[in-house]
Protein backbone atom coordinates (compact mmCIF):
# COMPACT_ATOMS: atom_id res chain seq x y z
CA UNK A 1 0.00 0.00 0.00
CA UNK A 2 1.34 3.43 -0.92
CA UNK A 3 0.44 6.57 1.00
CA UNK A 4 2.28 9.60 2.44
CA UNK A 5 4.25 8.60 5.52
CA UNK A 6 3.17 11.74 7.39
CA UNK A 7 -0.59 11.22 6.90
CA UNK A 8 -2.33 11.92 10.25
CA UNK A 9 -4.36 8.92 11.36
CA UNK A 10 -7.44 8.15 13.43
CA UNK A 11 -7.48 4.87 15.34
CA UNK A 12 -10.59 2.76 14.95
CA UNK A 13 -11.10 0.22 17.70
CA UNK A 14 -13.75 -1.53 19.74
CA UNK A 15 -15.25 1.72 20.96
CA UNK A 16 -16.97 4.45 18.93
CA UNK A 17 -15.32 7.08 16.80
CA UNK A 18 -16.24 10.69 17.59
CA UNK A 19 -17.80 13.46 15.55
CA UNK A 20 -14.34 15.06 15.47
CA UNK A 21 -12.90 11.81 14.08
CA UNK A 22 -15.50 11.84 11.32
CA UNK A 23 -14.57 15.42 10.40
CA UNK A 24 -10.84 14.64 10.47
CA UNK A 25 -11.20 11.68 8.13
CA UNK A 26 -13.94 13.09 5.91
CA UNK A 27 -12.73 16.66 5.45
CA UNK A 28 -9.10 16.75 6.46
CA UNK A 29 -8.03 13.55 4.75
CA UNK A 30 -6.74 11.76 7.84
CA UNK A 31 -5.91 8.11 7.40
CA UNK A 32 -7.10 5.24 9.54
CA UNK A 33 -5.49 2.44 11.53
CA UNK A 34 -7.22 -0.47 13.19
CA UNK A 35 -6.44 -1.21 16.82
CA UNK A 36 -4.92 -4.55 17.79
CA UNK A 37 -7.97 -5.25 19.97
CA UNK A 38 -10.37 -4.78 17.05
CA UNK A 39 -8.31 -7.04 14.78
CA UNK A 40 -8.38 -9.73 17.47
CA UNK A 41 -12.14 -9.31 18.04
CA UNK A 42 -12.88 -9.66 14.34
CA UNK A 43 -10.75 -12.77 14.06
CA UNK A 44 -12.48 -14.33 17.07
CA UNK A 45 -16.05 -13.75 15.90
CA UNK A 46 -15.23 -14.85 12.38
CA UNK A 47 -14.85 -18.39 13.71
CA UNK A 48 -18.56 -18.37 14.67
CA UNK A 49 -19.52 -17.49 11.09
CA UNK A 50 -17.33 -20.22 9.69
CA UNK A 51 -18.89 -22.77 12.04
CA UNK A 52 -22.37 -21.71 10.99
CA UNK A 53 -21.37 -21.77 7.33
CA UNK A 54 -20.40 -25.42 7.74
CA UNK A 55 -23.71 -26.28 9.38
CA UNK A 56 -26.60 -27.73 7.34
CA UNK A 57 -29.01 -25.43 9.22
CA UNK A 58 -29.78 -22.28 7.14
CA UNK A 59 -28.64 -19.00 8.74
CA UNK A 60 -29.78 -15.66 7.31
CA UNK A 61 -26.95 -13.81 5.63
CA UNK A 62 -24.58 -16.74 5.96
CA UNK A 63 -26.20 -19.51 3.93
CA UNK A 64 -29.43 -17.94 2.62
CA UNK A 65 -30.54 -15.31 0.17
CA UNK A 66 -31.45 -11.79 1.30
CA UNK A 67 -34.56 -9.75 1.97
CA UNK A 68 -37.60 -11.34 0.39
CA UNK A 69 -35.29 -14.09 -1.01
CA UNK A 70 -34.15 -15.20 2.44
CA UNK A 71 -36.04 -18.48 2.21
CA UNK A 72 -33.56 -19.99 -0.25
CA UNK A 73 -30.72 -22.05 1.21
CA UNK A 74 -27.49 -21.39 -0.72
CA UNK A 75 -25.03 -24.31 -1.08
CA UNK A 76 -21.34 -23.70 -0.20
CA UNK A 77 -20.14 -23.69 -3.81
CA UNK A 78 -22.39 -20.68 -4.61
CA UNK A 79 -21.70 -18.53 -1.54
CA UNK A 80 -18.82 -16.51 -2.95
CA UNK A 81 -21.01 -15.76 -5.94
CA UNK A 82 -23.85 -14.90 -3.54
CA UNK A 83 -21.77 -12.22 -1.81
CA UNK A 84 -20.47 -10.83 -5.10
CA UNK A 85 -23.96 -10.78 -6.59
CA UNK A 86 -25.35 -9.03 -3.51
CA UNK A 87 -22.91 -6.14 -3.87
CA UNK A 88 -23.26 -5.86 -7.63
CA UNK A 89 -27.05 -5.85 -7.55
CA UNK A 90 -27.27 -3.42 -4.65
CA UNK A 91 -24.83 -0.95 -6.24
CA UNK A 92 -27.78 0.53 -8.09
CA UNK A 93 -27.41 4.23 -7.32
CA UNK A 94 -28.23 6.96 -9.81
CA UNK A 95 -27.92 10.69 -10.20
CA UNK A 96 -25.12 13.13 -9.37
CA UNK A 97 -21.92 11.99 -7.68
CA UNK A 98 -21.98 12.38 -3.90
CA UNK A 99 -19.37 14.62 -2.29
CA UNK A 100 -16.03 13.06 -1.35
CA UNK A 101 -16.39 14.04 2.32
CA UNK A 102 -19.72 12.22 2.59
CA UNK A 103 -18.30 9.03 1.08
CA UNK A 104 -15.27 9.11 3.36
CA UNK A 105 -17.53 9.67 6.38
CA UNK A 106 -19.74 6.69 5.57
CA UNK A 107 -16.67 4.51 4.92
CA UNK A 108 -15.20 5.40 8.31
CA UNK A 109 -18.47 4.66 10.08
CA UNK A 110 -18.95 1.32 8.34
CA UNK A 111 -15.36 0.46 9.30
CA UNK A 112 -16.08 1.44 12.90
CA UNK A 113 -18.92 -1.09 13.03
CA UNK A 114 -16.79 -3.79 11.40
CA UNK A 115 -14.06 -3.13 13.97
CA UNK A 116 -16.35 -4.02 16.87
CA UNK A 117 -16.15 -7.68 15.88
CA UNK A 118 -19.93 -8.01 15.97
CA UNK A 119 -20.43 -8.34 12.21
CA UNK A 120 -18.40 -11.50 11.58
CA UNK A 121 -16.19 -10.18 8.78
CA UNK A 122 -12.55 -11.18 8.49
CA UNK A 123 -9.92 -8.64 9.61
CA UNK A 124 -8.65 -8.28 6.04
CA UNK A 125 -12.00 -6.94 4.91
CA UNK A 126 -11.89 -4.18 7.52
CA UNK A 127 -8.26 -3.50 6.65
CA UNK A 128 -9.29 -2.97 3.02
CA UNK A 129 -11.57 -0.11 4.13
CA UNK A 130 -8.82 1.40 6.25
CA UNK A 131 -6.45 1.21 3.28
CA UNK A 132 -8.86 3.01 0.96
CA UNK A 133 -9.34 5.80 3.47
CA UNK A 134 -5.62 6.17 4.11
CA UNK A 135 -4.63 6.21 0.44
CA UNK A 136 -7.39 8.64 -0.45
CA UNK A 137 -9.24 6.29 -2.79
CA UNK A 138 -12.89 7.32 -2.75
CA UNK A 139 -15.53 5.12 -4.41
CA UNK A 140 -18.05 6.93 -6.59
CA UNK A 141 -21.43 6.97 -4.84
CA UNK A 142 -24.60 8.42 -6.34
CA UNK A 143 -27.30 10.72 -5.00
CA UNK A 144 -30.27 8.37 -5.23
CA UNK A 145 -30.69 4.80 -4.07
CA UNK A 146 -31.03 4.70 -0.29
CA UNK A 147 -34.35 4.42 1.53
CA UNK A 148 -32.63 4.63 4.92
CA UNK A 149 -33.68 1.15 5.98
CA UNK A 150 -31.73 -2.08 5.83
CA UNK A 151 -29.10 0.61 6.01
CA UNK A 152 -27.93 2.96 3.29
CA UNK A 153 -27.82 -0.05 0.98
CA UNK A 154 -26.98 1.42 -2.41
CA UNK A 155 -24.37 3.97 -1.24
CA UNK A 156 -22.62 1.36 0.91
CA UNK A 157 -22.78 -1.20 -1.90
CA UNK A 158 -20.92 1.16 -4.25
CA UNK A 159 -18.16 1.37 -1.64
CA UNK A 160 -18.06 -2.41 -1.23
CA UNK A 161 -17.92 -2.75 -5.02
CA UNK A 162 -14.70 -0.76 -5.06
CA UNK A 163 -13.19 -2.95 -2.34
CA UNK A 164 -13.91 -5.89 -4.66
CA UNK A 165 -12.00 -4.10 -7.43
CA UNK A 166 -15.09 -3.16 -9.42
CA UNK A 167 -16.86 0.08 -10.21
CA UNK A 168 -15.33 3.54 -10.34
CA UNK A 169 -13.33 5.57 -7.82
CA UNK A 170 -11.58 8.89 -7.49
CA UNK A 171 -8.04 8.92 -6.19
CA UNK A 172 -6.56 11.63 -3.99
CA UNK A 173 -5.71 13.94 -6.90
CA UNK A 174 -9.32 13.80 -8.13
CA UNK A 175 -8.78 11.55 -11.13
CA UNK A 176 -11.59 9.14 -12.02
CA UNK A 177 -10.32 5.58 -12.43
CA UNK A 178 -11.66 2.03 -12.60
CA UNK A 179 -11.40 0.63 -9.09
CA UNK A 180 -9.12 -2.22 -10.18
CA UNK A 181 -6.63 0.24 -11.68
CA UNK A 182 -6.67 2.49 -8.60
CA UNK A 183 -6.11 -0.44 -6.25
CA UNK A 184 -3.20 -1.68 -8.35
CA UNK A 185 -1.68 1.81 -8.53
CA UNK A 186 -1.65 1.91 -4.72
CA UNK A 187 -0.45 -1.64 -4.18
CA UNK A 188 -3.79 -2.93 -2.93
CA UNK A 189 -5.47 -6.24 -3.71
CA UNK A 190 -9.23 -6.63 -4.35
CA UNK A 191 -11.08 -8.54 -1.64
CA UNK A 192 -12.98 -11.74 -2.41
CA UNK A 193 -15.93 -11.70 -0.02
CA UNK A 194 -16.84 -14.80 2.00
CA UNK A 195 -20.02 -15.77 3.86
CA UNK A 196 -21.84 -12.93 5.61
CA UNK A 197 -19.33 -10.28 4.51
CA UNK A 198 -21.27 -8.68 1.68
CA UNK A 199 -24.26 -8.18 3.93
CA UNK A 200 -22.08 -6.74 6.70
CA UNK A 201 -20.72 -4.10 4.33
CA UNK A 202 -24.10 -2.63 3.38
CA UNK A 203 -26.37 -2.88 6.45
CA UNK A 204 -25.75 0.40 8.24
CA UNK A 205 -26.96 3.95 8.84
CA UNK A 206 -23.47 5.18 8.00
CA UNK A 207 -24.38 7.51 5.12
CA UNK A 208 -27.05 9.41 6.99
CA UNK A 209 -25.02 9.38 10.22
CA UNK A 210 -21.89 10.68 8.52
CA UNK A 211 -23.86 13.56 7.05
CA UNK A 212 -25.41 14.25 10.46
CA UNK A 213 -21.96 14.49 12.05
CA UNK A 214 -20.81 16.92 9.34
CA UNK A 215 -24.02 18.96 9.64
CA UNK A 216 -23.66 19.31 13.41
CA UNK A 217 -20.11 20.56 12.90
CA UNK A 218 -21.29 23.08 10.31
CA UNK A 219 -24.18 24.31 12.43
CA UNK A 220 -21.95 24.77 15.49
CA UNK A 221 -20.05 27.30 13.39
CA UNK A 222 -23.01 28.84 11.57
CA UNK A 223 -24.90 29.60 14.76
CA UNK A 224 -21.94 31.62 15.98
CA UNK A 225 -21.96 33.36 12.61
CA UNK A 226 -25.69 34.02 13.04
CA UNK A 227 -24.95 35.79 16.33
CA UNK A 228 -22.23 37.84 14.61
CA UNK A 229 -24.63 38.82 11.82
CA UNK A 230 -27.40 39.72 14.26
CA UNK A 231 -25.06 41.85 16.37
CA UNK A 232 -23.88 43.72 13.28
CA UNK A 233 -27.50 44.32 12.29
CA UNK A 234 -28.34 45.63 15.75
CA UNK A 235 -25.56 48.18 15.34
CA UNK A 236 -26.35 49.11 11.76
CA UNK A 237 -30.06 49.53 12.51
CA UNK A 238 -29.42 51.51 15.70
CA UNK A 239 -30.88 48.81 17.91
CA UNK A 240 -30.28 48.23 21.60
CA UNK A 241 -28.24 45.57 23.34
CA UNK A 242 -30.12 45.93 26.63
CA UNK A 243 -32.52 43.10 25.75
CA UNK A 244 -29.60 40.65 25.69
CA UNK A 245 -28.78 41.19 29.36
CA UNK A 246 -28.07 37.99 31.28
CA UNK A 247 -30.73 38.60 33.94
CA UNK A 248 -33.43 38.93 31.27
CA UNK A 249 -32.29 35.75 29.57
CA UNK A 250 -32.29 33.92 32.89
CA UNK A 251 -36.05 34.47 33.12
CA UNK A 252 -36.31 31.82 30.40
CA UNK A 253 -33.48 29.40 31.14
CA UNK A 254 -32.89 27.73 27.81
CA UNK A 255 -29.12 27.19 27.56
CA UNK A 256 -28.90 27.96 23.85
CA UNK A 257 -30.69 31.27 24.31
CA UNK A 258 -28.31 32.27 27.09
CA UNK A 259 -25.32 31.42 24.91
CA UNK A 260 -26.60 33.42 21.93
CA UNK A 261 -27.42 36.46 24.07
CA UNK A 262 -24.02 36.30 25.76
CA UNK A 263 -22.34 36.21 22.36
CA UNK A 264 -24.26 39.24 21.14
CA UNK A 265 -23.56 41.14 24.34
CA UNK A 266 -19.85 40.43 23.99
CA UNK A 267 -19.78 41.38 20.32
CA UNK A 268 -21.52 44.70 20.98
CA UNK A 269 -19.64 45.60 24.16
CA UNK A 270 -18.34 49.16 24.10
CA UNK A 271 -19.94 49.96 20.75
CA UNK A 272 -20.02 53.73 20.14
CA UNK A 273 -22.89 53.20 17.70
CA UNK A 274 -25.02 51.52 20.37
CA UNK A 275 -24.03 54.14 22.94
CA UNK A 276 -24.97 56.98 20.58
CA UNK A 277 -28.70 56.39 21.00
CA UNK A 278 -28.87 54.83 24.45
CA UNK A 279 -30.09 57.97 26.24
CA UNK A 280 -33.61 59.17 27.06
CA UNK A 281 -33.81 61.04 23.76
CA UNK A 282 -34.30 57.73 21.93
CA UNK A 283 -38.08 57.46 21.74
CA UNK A 284 -38.24 53.91 20.37
CA UNK A 285 -39.67 51.55 22.96
CA UNK A 286 -38.70 48.23 21.40
CA UNK A 287 -36.74 46.87 18.48
CA UNK A 288 -38.43 44.62 15.92
CA UNK A 289 -38.63 40.93 16.67
CA UNK A 290 -35.89 40.06 14.16
CA UNK A 291 -33.45 42.04 16.34
CA UNK A 292 -34.94 41.66 19.80
CA UNK A 293 -35.64 37.93 19.52
CA UNK A 294 -32.43 36.93 17.77
CA UNK A 295 -31.15 35.01 20.85
CA UNK A 296 -34.42 33.14 21.19
CA UNK A 297 -34.28 31.87 17.60
CA UNK A 298 -30.55 31.17 17.46
CA UNK A 299 -30.76 29.75 20.97
CA UNK A 300 -33.57 27.38 20.12
CA UNK A 301 -31.51 26.32 17.13
CA UNK A 302 -28.54 25.60 19.40
CA UNK A 303 -30.64 23.46 21.71
CA UNK A 304 -31.93 21.50 18.72
CA UNK A 305 -28.37 20.90 17.56
CA UNK A 306 -27.54 19.62 21.03
CA UNK A 307 -30.40 17.14 20.80
CA UNK A 308 -29.13 16.03 17.39
CA UNK A 309 -25.64 15.67 18.86
CA UNK A 310 -27.00 13.36 21.56
CA UNK A 311 -28.61 11.16 18.90
CA UNK A 312 -25.45 11.19 16.80
CA UNK A 313 -23.24 10.17 19.73
CA UNK A 314 -25.56 7.29 20.55
CA UNK A 315 -25.57 6.17 16.93
CA UNK A 316 -21.77 6.42 16.76
CA UNK A 317 -21.66 4.03 19.71
CA UNK A 318 -23.97 1.57 17.96
CA UNK A 319 -23.17 -1.62 16.07
CA UNK A 320 -25.49 -1.63 13.08
CA UNK A 321 -25.70 -4.87 11.12
CA UNK A 322 -28.23 -7.57 10.31
CA UNK A 323 -27.75 -10.25 11.33
CA UNK A 324 -25.33 -9.44 14.14
CA UNK A 325 -22.93 -11.75 15.97
CA UNK A 326 -23.67 -11.59 19.72
CA UNK A 327 -21.03 -11.89 22.41
CA UNK A 328 -22.03 -15.50 23.07
CA UNK A 329 -21.66 -16.41 19.40
CA UNK A 330 -25.29 -16.34 18.22
CA UNK A 331 -26.12 -14.82 14.83
CA UNK A 332 -29.37 -12.92 15.30
CA UNK A 333 -31.56 -10.86 12.99
CA UNK A 334 -32.63 -7.45 14.29
CA UNK A 335 -34.01 -4.09 13.19
CA UNK A 336 -31.22 -1.79 14.31
CA UNK A 337 -30.52 -0.71 10.73
CA UNK A 338 -33.75 1.31 10.61
CA UNK A 339 -32.76 4.95 10.27
CA UNK A 340 -35.67 6.55 12.12
CA UNK A 341 -33.72 8.05 15.07
CA UNK A 342 -31.20 9.67 12.74
CA UNK A 343 -33.76 10.67 10.14
CA UNK A 344 -35.88 12.57 12.65
CA UNK A 345 -33.07 14.84 13.80
CA UNK A 346 -31.83 15.41 10.25
CA UNK A 347 -35.30 16.74 9.45
CA UNK A 348 -35.35 18.78 12.66
CA UNK A 349 -32.06 20.45 11.71
CA UNK A 350 -33.48 21.42 8.31
CA UNK A 351 -36.23 23.28 10.18
CA UNK A 352 -33.56 25.03 12.23
CA UNK A 353 -31.60 26.08 9.14
CA UNK A 354 -34.73 27.46 7.50
CA UNK A 355 -35.78 29.52 10.51
CA UNK A 356 -32.36 30.98 11.31
CA UNK A 357 -32.10 31.99 7.65
CA UNK A 358 -35.61 33.44 7.74
CA UNK A 359 -34.90 35.80 10.63
CA UNK A 360 -31.60 36.79 9.00
CA UNK A 361 -33.38 37.78 5.77
CA UNK A 362 -35.86 39.88 7.75
CA UNK A 363 -33.00 41.86 9.30
CA UNK A 364 -31.48 42.46 5.88
CA UNK A 365 -34.80 43.69 4.53
CA UNK A 366 -35.00 46.29 7.32
CA UNK A 367 -31.70 47.79 6.17
CA UNK A 368 -33.11 48.44 2.70
CA UNK A 369 -36.40 50.10 3.65
CA UNK A 370 -36.17 53.81 4.49
CA UNK A 371 -39.30 53.49 6.61
CA UNK A 372 -37.47 51.12 8.96
CA UNK A 373 -33.70 51.64 8.65
CA UNK A 374 -33.48 54.82 10.78
CA UNK A 375 -31.86 57.25 8.42
CA UNK A 376 -29.95 55.09 5.97
CA UNK A 377 -30.39 55.61 2.21
CA UNK A 378 -32.93 53.45 0.32
CA UNK A 379 -31.47 49.99 -0.39
CA UNK A 380 -28.15 51.31 1.05
CA UNK A 381 -27.57 52.76 -2.43
CA UNK A 382 -25.00 55.46 -3.16
CA UNK A 383 -27.34 57.46 -5.42
CA UNK A 384 -30.79 55.92 -5.01
CA UNK A 385 -32.64 55.75 -8.30
CA UNK A 386 -29.43 55.68 -10.29
CA UNK A 387 -28.03 52.97 -8.01
CA UNK A 388 -30.02 49.98 -6.71
CA UNK A 389 -27.64 49.21 -3.86
CA UNK A 390 -28.33 45.85 -2.23
CA UNK A 391 -31.92 45.54 -3.47
CA UNK A 392 -31.35 42.35 -5.45
CA UNK A 393 -29.01 40.83 -2.87
CA UNK A 394 -32.10 40.66 -0.67
CA UNK A 395 -33.97 38.99 -3.53
CA UNK A 396 -31.26 36.35 -3.55
CA UNK A 397 -31.75 35.86 0.17
CA UNK A 398 -35.51 35.62 -0.26
CA UNK A 399 -35.17 33.00 -3.00
CA UNK A 400 -32.90 30.91 -0.78
CA UNK A 401 -35.15 31.25 2.26
CA UNK A 402 -38.13 30.14 0.21
CA UNK A 403 -36.14 27.10 -0.91
CA UNK A 404 -35.14 26.35 2.68
CA UNK A 405 -38.77 26.34 3.72
CA UNK A 406 -39.47 23.68 1.10
CA UNK A 407 -36.44 21.70 2.25
CA UNK A 408 -37.77 21.84 5.82
CA UNK A 409 -40.65 19.56 4.84
CA UNK A 410 -39.67 16.31 6.60
CA UNK A 411 -38.48 13.29 4.66
CA UNK A 412 -38.93 10.97 7.64
CA UNK A 413 -42.73 11.03 7.46
CA UNK A 414 -42.59 9.35 4.07
CA UNK A 415 -42.22 5.63 3.44
CA UNK A 416 -42.34 3.56 0.25
CA UNK A 417 -42.45 -0.23 0.75
CA UNK A 418 -39.75 -2.25 -0.98
CA UNK A 419 -38.42 -5.80 -1.38
CA UNK A 420 -41.81 -7.33 -2.13
CA UNK A 421 -43.26 -5.85 1.09
CA UNK A 422 -40.60 -7.48 3.29
CA UNK A 423 -39.17 -4.02 3.89
CA UNK A 424 -42.53 -2.34 4.30
CA UNK A 425 -41.56 0.73 6.34
CA UNK A 426 -38.46 2.79 5.64
CA UNK A 427 -36.93 5.92 7.18
CA UNK A 428 -35.85 8.00 4.17
CA UNK A 429 -32.95 9.14 6.36
CA UNK A 430 -30.53 9.45 3.45
CA UNK A 431 -32.97 11.83 1.74
CA UNK A 432 -33.25 13.85 4.96
CA UNK A 433 -29.47 14.10 5.07
CA UNK A 434 -29.15 15.15 1.44
CA UNK A 435 -31.63 18.00 1.78
CA UNK A 436 -30.02 19.14 5.04
CA UNK A 437 -26.71 19.60 3.23
CA UNK A 438 -28.45 21.91 0.76
CA UNK A 439 -30.13 23.72 3.66
CA UNK A 440 -26.80 24.36 5.36
CA UNK A 441 -25.36 25.77 2.16
CA UNK A 442 -28.37 28.06 1.84
CA UNK A 443 -28.11 29.24 5.44
CA UNK A 444 -24.45 30.11 4.91
CA UNK A 445 -25.34 32.25 1.91
CA UNK A 446 -28.22 34.03 3.63
CA UNK A 447 -26.05 34.94 6.64
CA UNK A 448 -23.30 36.15 4.31
CA UNK A 449 -25.68 38.55 2.57
CA UNK A 450 -26.87 39.86 5.94
CA UNK A 451 -23.29 40.53 6.94
CA UNK A 452 -22.72 42.39 3.66
CA UNK A 453 -25.77 44.56 4.33
CA UNK A 454 -24.98 45.12 8.00
CA UNK A 455 -21.38 46.03 7.21
CA UNK A 456 -22.53 48.62 4.68
CA UNK A 457 -25.06 49.96 7.17
CA UNK A 458 -22.37 50.28 9.85
CA UNK A 459 -20.04 52.06 7.43
CA UNK A 460 -22.80 54.52 6.59
CA UNK A 461 -23.10 55.40 10.30
CA UNK A 462 -19.62 56.96 10.23
CA UNK A 463 -18.09 58.75 12.05
CA UNK A 464 -19.67 56.50 14.66
CA UNK A 465 -17.66 53.29 15.08
CA UNK A 466 -18.73 49.70 15.80
CA UNK A 467 -17.74 47.63 18.79
CA UNK A 468 -14.53 45.64 18.95
CA UNK A 469 -16.13 42.35 17.92
CA UNK A 470 -18.34 43.58 15.11
CA UNK A 471 -15.61 45.97 13.95
CA UNK A 472 -13.14 43.10 13.60
CA UNK A 473 -15.61 41.23 11.39
CA UNK A 474 -16.21 44.32 9.28
CA UNK A 475 -12.46 44.81 8.77
CA UNK A 476 -12.05 41.18 7.76
CA UNK A 477 -14.87 41.54 5.24
CA UNK A 478 -13.31 44.69 3.83
CA UNK A 479 -10.17 42.75 2.87
CA UNK A 480 -12.20 41.13 0.08
CA UNK A 481 -15.28 43.35 -0.39
CA UNK A 482 -15.06 47.15 -0.76
CA UNK A 483 -17.19 49.49 1.32
CA UNK A 484 -20.18 51.59 0.21
CA UNK A 485 -20.10 53.19 -3.23
CA UNK A 486 -21.73 53.18 -6.61
CA UNK A 487 -23.21 49.95 -7.88
CA UNK A 488 -20.78 47.14 -8.61
CA UNK A 489 -21.13 43.59 -9.89
CA UNK A 490 -22.60 42.07 -6.73
CA UNK A 491 -22.37 38.33 -7.37
CA UNK A 492 -18.57 38.12 -6.91
CA UNK A 493 -18.80 40.12 -3.68
CA UNK A 494 -21.47 37.79 -2.34
CA UNK A 495 -19.30 34.78 -3.22
CA UNK A 496 -16.27 36.29 -1.49
CA UNK A 497 -18.35 36.87 1.64
CA UNK A 498 -19.63 33.29 1.44
CA UNK A 499 -16.06 32.02 1.16
CA UNK A 500 -15.08 33.95 4.29
CA UNK A 501 -18.12 32.57 6.10
CA UNK A 502 -17.38 28.98 5.05
CA UNK A 503 -13.70 29.23 5.92
CA UNK A 504 -14.44 30.38 9.46
CA UNK A 505 -12.54 33.62 8.97
CA UNK A 506 -15.42 35.89 10.02
CA UNK A 507 -16.09 34.10 13.29
CA UNK A 508 -12.33 33.83 13.91
CA UNK A 509 -11.96 37.59 13.48
CA UNK A 510 -14.68 38.20 16.07
CA UNK A 511 -13.18 35.71 18.51
CA UNK A 512 -9.71 37.21 18.11
CA UNK A 513 -11.21 40.51 19.23
CA UNK A 514 -13.56 39.48 22.05
CA UNK A 515 -12.65 35.91 22.98
CA UNK A 516 -14.26 32.58 22.23
CA UNK A 517 -17.95 32.67 21.39
CA UNK A 518 -20.32 30.07 22.83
Amino acid sequence: MTHPADTPTVEVGLGPVTIADVVDVARRGHGVRLSAESLAAMAATRTHIEDLAASPVPVYGVSTGFGALATRHIPPNLRTRLQRSLIRSHAAGSGPEVEREVVRALMLLRLSTLATGRTGVRPEVAQAYADLLTTGITPVVYEYGSLGCSGDLAPLAHVALAVMGEGTVRIADGRLLPAADALAEHGLTPVVLAEKEGLALINGTDGMLGQLALAITDLDHLLKLADVAAAMSVEGLLGTDRVFAADLQALRPHPGQAAAAANMTRLLAGSPIVASHAGPEDTRVQDAYSLRCAPQVAGGARDTVEHARTVAVRELASTIDNPVVTFDGRVESNGNFHGAPVSYVLDFLAIVAADVASISERRTDRFLDVARNHGLPPFLADDPGVDSGLMIAQYTQAAIVSELKRLAVPASVDSIPSSAMQEDHVSMGWSAARKLRRSIDGLTRVLSVEILAAARGIDLRAPLQPGAGTGAVLRMLRTVVPGPGTDRHLAPEIERAVELAMSGALVAAAEDAVGALR
